[in-house]
Parts: C-alpha cells; sequence; structure tokens
C-alpha cells in the first residue's frame, strides 16, 4: 500500500512547507504541490494525484479543505478514489474510508449533501416560479448579452466537467495514446483504444478522442507531442504490417479455402491488423487485395 499525498495553498505567497513535513511525517512516499484556489475543479497536479492512486493505496490530506472548499466536490473526489479500489484519508479529520469509522463519516456527509442538494432544487423552483408571476425572465443576463466572462467562466466550467468525467478512466486510454502517438494516424489509434476499453463503453471517434488529447495537454496532463502530425505512411514494399497482413490471409485460407471476404475481414480484426487506410473495420476490397497479393507470392496455391 503507497501513501499519495496532496497539499494545496491559494496563492503564490502562502507556503506549503507544513502541509508537506505533516503528509512526509505520516508515510507519505510522494506528494503532489499545487497552489490553486480550492473552489476550482480544474487543478492539474490533484489530476495527476488521482491518476497516480491505484488499488489499495491512500490518497493524504491534511485536512478535507485542501482537497475541496465545497461538500459536493469533495464527496465525488473521494469516491472516484474508491472506484479504483484505493482509499481516501485525512490528517486533522475523521476521516479514513480503510476503516468502518470513516466509512460512516463520510456516508453521513453523504446524507448531509443530499439534504442540500434538495433544499437547493427547493428554493430554486420557488424562486423560478415567482419570477415567472412577476413576468421575469429567467436566465443567466450575461449569457443572453453574451458577456465575455460569463462566456469564458461557463467553458471553464465545462471543461472541468469533461475532465472529471474522463479522470478514472485516464490511464487506460491515454496509455494506449501514448504508445502510438504519433508515429501511428488516429484513426488507428483510436481503433486500439476502443478494442482497450471494457465492454458497454463509449466508444471514441477520431474526433472526440483528438478533442480529449486536446484537453488534457490543455491542462498540463499530457505532452504536446501527442497532437503531432503522423508521419505518411510507407509504401507497400515497405511496409511489414501489411506483408503481415497478407500472411495472415494467407494462414487463414489454408485452414479454410471457402472462407468469404467477410469472414477473412473479421478474423483480420480480431487479430488487430490495421486496415491500409486506418479506420476500425477492413473493406472487402482491401482484403481481396490481400488474397490476390498472397496468391501473387504463391502463399496461396491456385
Amino acid at each position: 500500500m503507497t501513501l499519495i499525498g496532496y497539499a494545496r495553498v491559494s496563492t503564490e505567497d502562502q507556503t506549503l512547507i507544513p502541509q508537506q513535513a505533516a503528509l512526509r511525517a505520516a508515510g507519505c512516499v510522494e506528494i503532489f504541490d499545487e497552489h490553486a484556489s480550492g473552489g476550482s475543479r480544474t487543478r492539474p497536479q490533484l489530476a495527476l494525484a488521482l491518476m497516480r492512486v491505484r488499488r489499495g493505496d491512500t490518497l493524504v490530506v491534511t485536512r478535507i479543505d485542501r482537497l475541496a472548499r465545497s461538500l459536493s466536490h469533495l464527496l465525488e473526489i473521494v469516491e472516484r478514489v474508491r472506484t479504483c479500489g484505493a482509499h481516501f484519508r485525512s490528517l486533522s479529520d475523521p476521516i479514513d474510508t480503510a476503516g468502518p469509522s470513516g466509512v460512516l463519516v463520510l456516508q453521513m456527509l453523504g446524507a448531509v449533501a443530499e439534504f442540500e442538494r434538495a433544499l437547493i432544487r427547493e428554493r430554486t423552483l420557488t424562486g423560478l416560479a415567482s419570477a415567472r408571476a412577476a413576468g421575469r425572465i429567467g436566465g443567466n443576463p450575461g449569457l443572453r448579452s453574451r458577456d465575455p466572462i460569463i462566456l469564458a467562466k461557463l467553458a471553464a466550467s465545462r471543461r472541468a466537467r469533461r475532465l472529471g468525467d474522463l479522470l478514472p478512466e485516464a490511464d487506460r486510454w491515454l496509455g494506449v495514446v501514448r504508445q502510438m502517438r504519433p508515429r501511428h494516424p488516429w484513426s488507428e489509434v483510436a481503433a486500439a483504444v476502443n478494442d482497450a476499453l471494457p465492454a458497454g463503453r463509449r466508444q471514441f471517434t477520431v474526433a472526440r478522442l483528438v478533442r480529449c488529447v486536446k484537453l488534457f495537454v490543455g491542462e498540463g496532463l499530457a505532452d504536446a507531442g501527442l497532437l503531432r502530425a503522423a508521419a505518411r505512411r510507407r509504401d507497400w514494399r515497405g511496409d511489414v504490417a501489411r506483408v503481415r497482413s497478407t500472411e495472415a490471409v494467407a494462414a487463414l485460407m489454408a485452414g479454410n479455402r471457402e472462407m468469404t471476404l467477410a469472414e477473412i475481414a473479421t478474423e483480420l480484426k480480431r487479430l488487430r491488423h490495421v486496415p491500409p487506410r486506418g479506420g476500425t473495420g477492413w473493406a472487402a476490397s482491401s482484403v481481396k487485395a490481400l488474397v490476390d497479393r498472397a496468391r501473387g507470392a504463391g502463399l496461396i496455391s491456385v
């Protein structure tokens, strides 16, 4: 079990030394330091700490207000930690999810947060009804007037939500991207990422995958080199992947001469052979070209 520390102060003028000392004394082998507001949900060092935590590890802070300023945000982060099989501990508060008492405190906080959300919903609905009765238009005046400051805050909030949705499984999909980019085009990377995802997970299109990588690069969570243009494809004679695909087709047809082009395409995808123009599936014309090449090379008897 590894203890991962997270320390935060709001401004550059404040010092992290007391928190760092307390976290080291508690046994933290790695500490992520941050200068940022606790109300901000876009904190690169916190995101890195959450990506670093593995099953059995414990994320440690000196006080819960170092992690979040709102109860809902605190519970969201702790739930993310617990989802990956790790624990959360606050040195100055009775919260340690590795034990039953800490879990009980967390459940009590969750009940309080739900009650708070219910009150907010009730007050919001009452306020909207009163506004409609008085003939006032609902919504944010800044949005209606296209205020650039309001629009910038809204965009930042959306980025933070997207980042929060992507972080829990970032190791899985971002790890594939780091292995393949920029040597391979995005179409091949997207196909490999989707193959690595658990069944039932939302699949990545090329456009969505690029947007997600750009988001992580913008937040300092991924290297900008991932976005460099991929190298041009090599000529067929120097393309080892195509040679291997040809050999795979020859082997498949040696076992079953009656295989259709569609059946061969399914097997090539299962064996993770990448089509010549990228994408996730083999076209019949591409499969036929491989069959013809295999025959021309004498790998398939006529």
